[in-house]
């Protein structure tokens, strides 16, 4: 486990070298807000980082339900029960283990590693423009149907799951890249992707941090030119 920090902003990183897969703490005045569960085995690597910052976990919060997303959240939750688990209105459904599509959707078949085991169910659903503690969600449906970001209202640092990758070279979600194909081979609707990313750009965030990568300071510039690319594609 690797942990580095920027401003209220913890990445913490297992397999940093191989395979890397974020999950972040974000500091609150009351605690720490978790945002996704990482790996399986990734639980005393969590807590513990929350140990060395001297702060609670208060929240967990979900970018979309991807297994890589959602690994360790059963084994979180086993230690703090009363901890609430936030994800989107419409990824709840696939955490519920419903791959269906909803009619107006992009009709191509929902990928990547779907949690058919996963215990653990949301008690808030969320939908764009909420707050929580500082952090406002957003919408970027394109990864999965019902995925999210977050801007840090005090900082805007953007936290957007596998909205965009930065390992390998930053891409949009389905934009496949050879040194790390993954998150692209994972992506439901590239279209739908392109969409989100340029919504995303527009908040003109301090900072980007992603699922798979290192975190990006001043990210536009690259963001623009990544959106560009998978235009160019799927033109």
């Amino acid at each position: 486990m690797r942990m580095l920090k920027k401003g209220y902003l913890y990445q913490v990183t297992f397999m940093a070298r191989f395979f890397p897969v974020n999950c972040y703490l974000v500091e609150e005045e009351d605690g720490l807000t978790l945002i996704d569960a990482a790996l399986p085995y990734s639980m005393k690597g969590i807590l513990k980082a929350s140990k060395d910052i001297g702060k609670p976990i208060t929240r967990i919060v979900l970018t979309h339900a991807h297994e890589d997303h959602v690994g360790a959240l059963d084994k979180i939750k086993e230690e703090l029960p009363a901890v609430p688990v936030y994800i989107s209105v419409r990824d709840n459904k696939i955490m519920n283990g419903d791959t269906s599509l909803e009619e107006h959707e992009h009709q191509t078949p929902i990928k990547g590693g779907v949690p058919k085991k996963l215990k653990t169910r949301a008690n808030i659903l969320l939908k764009e423009g909420d707050l929580i503690g500082s952090l406002a969600a957003i919408e970027t449906s394109g990864h999965t149907p019902g995925s999210m970001s977050f801007i840090d209202t005090r900082s805007k640092a953007l936290i957007a799951g596998d909205a965009f990758q930065t390992r390998g070279g930053i891409a949009v979600a389905g934009d496949i890249v050879p040194w790390f194909p993954f998150p692209g081979f994972g992506t439901w609707s590239k279209e739908t992707s392109l969409q989100s990313a340029k919504r995303l750009v527009n908040y003109q965030p301090s900072l980007l941090a992603v699922g798979h990568g290192e975190m990006l300071e001043d990210p536009t510039r690259g963001m623009e030119q990544a959106i560009n690319r998978l235009e160019q594609k799927l033109k």
